[in-house]
């Protein structure tokens, strides 16, 4: 019996790399905030909307972005994507002032708004749905160990070259590496490598070989009723809200965080990339820990509804010890708290599962909208609030907000999500399935 090839973990290791590169290039501008604002000597306030410039494109283009992603191969979508926000990303080493960067990290945003959606469909095509959930966690970790090994690199070569320099070279990198996606990638059913048995394994095990689902093939239309439907029910207000702040305390640590550690707390600059990257560690860590945990509870016989519930609460009521900051004076101790804090918000990372669990299943994908929608709404509110808050030179308020969303998300699951039962059209409850696909 022929054995079949493995190509579908070179594939992964592909995405990985894409999904380091795609936060790398958002986290470049939170290196180089410093220098950038006493060279042109933004205030706090401009800073906060430089910050906030990537999500107002990122979140606008999430629609088009999918509308691409389903008329064009990831092959060369991907390709294009990262090519053209790595371009972006180059010029802001040239920008002259406020307007020029603040419209060039906009662009980046636009540019990149494809990603994620390719990244599901990537792996939609080429993992059986029992290895799905481990594919996406093995990507979407590259989020926080890329960034945690970056920090210190991505600060030494702003020490040699230059926060412009910093920029170029990043943006060299992802146009690189965008080359290498094109010449290297091919959907299953294209590839060389991949032999008979991989396919049959990926097919069987409800795979989508040629990129299409039954739900591309039978397209609804948009029906005014089914948004105003997904905004009327309370248990699912309770997951948006709890994904605004899960992203939240994400965006403070993918904006403003370096300069805090250089302007606010009198950290040395080299010495912070290295301080900066311990609560991605942490970060990374929680991820881990929370599916995990997840999958031992449900070995355990804890229904599947709880074990996917408490990480989540658990994971925000532990962001907020990012407070612990205002309190303590040395490096270890600030670092502590904040990777405690950063640390919940990975362990809360498993949020997705819930929309497909408790949207009535024929509104899945639009609630799945939604809920992304005002989970990214905090990428253009919190760095701009945070920059207005520290505008008078002192950051505890800052971290006060972050803290107090973080709470507010925990008891947006506890209070309003409540049991964990799908939502009806009519708006009763069904009881709860046996099983939530993780």
């Amino acid at each position: 019996m022929v054995k079949p090839t493995k190509i579908r973990y070179q594939i992964l290791f592909l995405i990985f790399v894409n999904v380091v590169i795609n936060y790398m290039d958002r986290s470049n501008l939170a290196v180089a905030a410093s220098e950038i604002s006493k060279e042109f000597k933004f205030s706090p306030v401009q800073m906060g909307l430089i910050f906030s410039a990537f999500s107002w494109t990122y979140l606008l283009f999430q629609i088009p972005g999918g509308i691409l992603v389903n008329r064009f191969s990831p092959r060369v979508l991907y390709a294009f994507s990262l090519i053209t926000w790595s371009f972006a990303t180059v010029a802001q080493g040239f920008a002259r002032g406020f307007v020029t960067l603040f419209g060039l990290r906009m662009a980046t945003g636009a540019f990149e708004a494809p990603a994620f959606p390719i990244n599901n469909r990537v792996v939609s095509n080429w993992f059986p749905d029992n290895e799905r959930a481990s594919a996406i966690a093995v990507y979407t970790s590259g989020q926080f160990l890329g960034l945690a090994f970056l920090m210190p690199v991505l600060s030494k070569i702003q020490l040699h070259v230059g926060w412009k320099g910093l920029f170029v070279v990043t943006g060299l990198i992802g146009i690189l590496w965008g080359i290498i996606w094109y010449i290297f990638y091919r959907d299953p059913l294209k590839h060389k490598k991949v032999n008979e048995a991989e396919l049959k394994h990926i097919e069987s095990g409800g795979g989508l070989l040629d990129g299409k689902s039954t739900e591309d093939t039978e397209k609804k239309k948009f029906k005014w009723a089914d948004l105003k439907e997904v905004l009327s029910h309370r248990k699912l207000w309770g997951i948006y809200i709890g994904q605004f702040a899960v992203n939240s305390t994400l965006w403070f640590f993918l904006t403003w965080f370096p300069k805090y550690l250089v302007d606010y707390r009198g950290l040395d600059f080299i010495k912070s990339g290295y301080w900066a990257s311990v609560p991605y560690l942490a970060a990374f860590t929680g991820v881990l820990c929370s599916g995990f945990l997840s999958d031992y509870l449900i070995k355990k016989g804890v229904s599947a509804a709880k074990a996917r519930k408490r990480p989540i609460i658990i994971g925000l009521l532990t962001s907020v010890f990012i407070l612990g900051a205002n309190y303590v004076n040395t490096p270890g101790l600030i670092i502590f708290f904040m990777s405690l804090s950063f640390f919940g918000v990975g362990f809360a990372s498993i949020t997705w599962i819930f929309v497909s669990s408790l949207a009535p299943k024929h509104l899945i994908n639009i609630t799945g909208g939604v809920f992304n929608f005002i989970g990214q709404l905090s990428g253009i509110i919190v760095p701009i609030v945070i920059g207005l808050l520290a505008s008078g030179g002192n950051f505890a308020p800052a971290l006060i907000f972050v803290a107090l969303l973080g709470f507010l998300g925990a008891c947006s699951y506890l209070f309003l999500v409540g049991n964990v039962e799908r939502i009806k059209s009519n708006g009763n409850m069904v009881s709860p399935e046996k099983q939530i696909d993780g």
